[in-house]
């Protein structure tokens, strides 16, 4: 990731306690140090003179997110419960967030992060922050496992992404095969591509198709633990320039091999395996009398034949 892509975070908190305010910075230094966010907080551009208004207002503009720490002194400032000057910079900033969820409460919702810190108190979040109604983030330890759900709202990712959708059986018992090339691939090698293809006289529109001098050829499906079988047909292409070439699949499932053929023109195999569970499929193709990979037994080294790349397929691949 380049360093325009990563999320830019901006600390707004109050500095109840100089206690307060070191834990402010330990949790923001995690954040910026271990988990690689530009983290924006007050307390790291001290070193000259600032207009902290000015300065709130550009970083605030300039954030992708805003992460609101939870504190007595905070909550009264934002809530309007503080003399006015009392904590001057907790209030403004506060204000132009107040004034951000009523512009655009849903964009506001996503990009204003509520978060307690160990040994805080949710009651302590801001009334205009819901901290009832709407997700809030209490952090218990400043580790990796500790800001996972912050983590996951900063980068859309969750840890239970919502899975494809079956075909709708519309009252039918009959569970209805999805395309493994339809899935979220997480990797796959050069050459290897979505495309039709002809095996043994049959075409498959919707194949795995590798066509490559590179090495490994591979494509890792992410299957999440929702499908009961994987089938396919393995074959060299009907169309290939080398007509006499062996090609040789091997399917990985959760890292352990379940499945090894090798074919020829005219003589593809059938596979069809139970994957009940199953989190990643790895589907590798290559000619045989390879030599050793280099990343070990997770990957196969394609390499030429009599001068010509590999021309195999799976065909019309399919999960139910």
């Amino acid at each position: 990731m380049s360093d325009r892509e990563v999320p830019r975070v901006f600390f707004s908190y109050s500095h109840d306690t100089q206690a307060h305010k070191d834990h402010v910075r330990r949790f923001a230094t995690f954040l910026h140090s271990r988990i690689g966010l530009e983290v924006v907080l007050d307390q790291w551009y001290d070193g000259s003179r600032i207009d902290w208004s000015l300065w709130a207002t550009r970083h605030l503009k300039a954030a992708d997110f805003v992460i609101a720490v939870a504190s007595p002194r905070y909550r009264e400032r934002a809530d309007g419960d503080a003399p006015p000057d009392e904590g001057r910079g907790a209030q403004y900033e506060s204000a132009m967030l107040r004034n951000k969820m009523t512009k655009d409460i849903e964009d506001g919702t996503r990009r204003i992060l509520p978060v307690v810190l160990p040994g805080g108190s949710i009651d302590d979040i801001p009334e205009f922050l819901n901290p009832y109604s709407m997700t809030r983030y209490e952090i218990a330890e400043f580790t990796d496992e500790g800001v996972a759900d912050l983590l996951a709202a900063i980068t859309g990712r969750g840890k239970h992404p919502v899975p494809p959708r079956g075909r709708w059986l519309g009252g039918s018992s009959e569970p209805q095969p999805i395309l493994a090339s339809d899935l979220r691939w997480t990797g796959s090698s050069a050459g290897v591509r979505r495309a039709a293809a002809s095996i043994d006289g049959r075409r498959y529109e919707d194949s795995i198709v590798l066509r490559s001098d590179t090495a490994p050829g591979y494509v890792e499906v992410e299957l999440g633990g929702h499908y009961q079988r994987f089938s396919t047909v393995a074959g060299v292409l009907d169309d290939a320039a080398d007509r006499f070439q062996v090609g040789r699949f091997r399917v990985v499932v959760d890292g352990k091999p379940r499945s090894e053929h090798e074919v020829a023109l005219g003589k593809p195999a059938a596979i069809d395996l139970d994957v009940t569970g199953a989190l990643k499929l790895r589907l590798e193709m290559s000619r045989p009398g390879v030599a050793a990979s280099p990343f070990g037994s997770a990957a196969v080294v394609i390499t030429r034949r009599r001068g010509r790349p590999p021309e195999l397929a799976l065909g019309d691949p399919t999960v139910t």
